[in-house]
């Protein structure tokens, strides 16, 4: 008998993908073959994003693509965008399946039915405190840890509240056991992900602190990277713990927002920039080669010329690496959607233009300080034009000639020359 086929397509963040990965690991264990969404497939997933309107825009078009390609194939929209329009999604031709947050982990339960007309399932997710542990199995190298997730920050311009729930977590007992799981497998290194990981343990009392010193003591696991922590929460005991492991990588993805105390407060973030700019010193005196990334939104409701300048002024003198640029949309349900003083999208395009050209300024800038620096990198499948690629422990691109050995190795490397793609050149040692 030829095996039902499924297919996933995941939009947005890490942790959707972390959490795709675990749900399509249970269909393969249920008899299921898993193919590429670009294939013919019995059954299409499409794991949803809602966090712009760019994001929402992809789902949509993803829908009709799929219905597209067979016409006679059953499609779930799972995740954020299911959780927050469920009856929208359901009217678009040829979704079957619409499943809120909680409901995509019983997907298979859900196929199996094989219902004609299409189901809705969303749970409110106010007072639930379920937490599904996940990691993504896809690729060769890094694997995605799902750690904790939703968020009790309800910041202005921000969905993920009401789409992912209040923030929760499993215990560090149980979190440790998944991890090695993890640590059993090839992989070589982990990215610990979640909406607000730096929230773990607040209902166990436990901290994330607690988390990071016995995840450092798995075996199997070489190498662990921190994909995101909000500035107030990544407190010096953190730092420091890291500048003294051997396992957790100096590269750190700071959400600063905006670099204007004003807009700070119109987002209702939890920090000022004088915050921001002491967790960057700290990071600095004791891990002088980190790499640090940060998310900038630009044209927030009200946002001036006068703030914006002043943002970037403060960004540019800042000590960072680069910059993740996103461009302020309304969403549903948010304190901003109803704000005045919305600025004009040509506006917004222009400061994203200039942020983006800093970015790249500061990215040169950091990536010159590296040259001739010894690191250790860990090389990956994916290969260009006759290239094998890879990243340092602080997330410097590099490349080498193509040669299968070296893939999922950590291999110790001299930094050469920045290519005319700006990616390292290096010479083993």
């Amino acid at each position: 008998m030829k095996k039902k086929t499924i297919a996933f397509q995941t939009f947005g963040c890490k942790l959707n993908i972390s959490e795709s990965s675990t749900i399509s690991r249970e269909f393969v264990e249920n008899g299921f073959e898993l193919v590429q969404y670009k294939d013919k497939a019995d059954f299409y997933v499409i794991n949803s994003c809602l966090v712009t309107a760019t994001a929402e825009k992809k789902c949509r078009a993803a829908i009709r693509q799929l219905h597209k390609r067979n016409p006679e194939a059953k499609i779930a929209v799972i995740g954020c965008f299911s959780q927050l329009r469920s009856d929208e999604l359901s009217k678009i031709p040829g979704v079957n399946y619409v499943l809120g947050n909680i409901e995509k982990f019983d997907l298979l339960n859900y196929l199996r039915k094989n219902k004609n007309e299409t189901e809705i399932q969303t749970s409110g997710l106010k007072t639930d405190k379920t937490f599904n542990p996940s990691y993504s199995t896809e690729g060769h190298t890094r694997s995605f840890f799902k750690v904790q997730d939703g968020c009790d920050y309800f910041c202005t311009y921000c969905t993920i509240p009401f789409a992912r729930g209040r923030s929760r977590s499993d215990t560090i007992e149980n979190t440790i056991k998944v991890a090695k799981e993890i640590g059993k497998t090839d992989f070589k290194e982990i990215i610990l992900t979640g909406v607000n990981i730096g929230d773990f343990g607040k209902n166990n009392n436990e901290t994330f602190l607690d988390l990071i010193k016995q995840l450092d003591k798995v075996n199997g696991i070489e190498r662990i990277r921190i994909s995101s922590i909000e500035p107030e929460l990544f407190t010096d005991e953190i730092i420091e713990f890291i500048a003294s492991s051997k396992k957790i990588l100096p590269h750190f993805h700071i959400p600063l927002q905006a670099g204007s105390d004003k807009i700070l407060k119109a987002m209702k973030r939890k920090y000022n920039r004088e915050l921001f700019s002491e967790r960057v010193k700290k990071i600095k005196q004791l891990i002088p080669d980190a790499c640090i990334a940060i998310d900038v939104i630009v044209g927030f409701p009200g946002e001036t010329e006068e703030d914006f300048a002043d943002s970037y002024k403060f960004i540019e003198e800042t000590h960072i690496s680069y910059i993740h640029v996103f461009s302020y949309s309304d969403r549903p349900d948010t304190l901003s959607l109803k704000m005045k003083n919305k600025v004009s999208s040509s506006e917004k395009k222009q400061r994203s233009k200039d942020l983006h050209l800093l970015s790249e300024k500061m990215k040169l800038s950091f990536y010159k300080q590296n040259i001739n620096k010894k690191a250790k990198v860990l090389f990956e499948s994916d290969c260009k034009e006759d290239f094998l690629f890879g990243y340092t422990e602080n997330y410097i691109r590099v490349k080498t000639k193509q040669n299968n050995n070296l893939i999922n190795e950590i291999i110790d490397v001299r930094l050469k020359k920045i290519d005319t793609d700006g990616v390292f050149i290096v010479e083993f040692l």
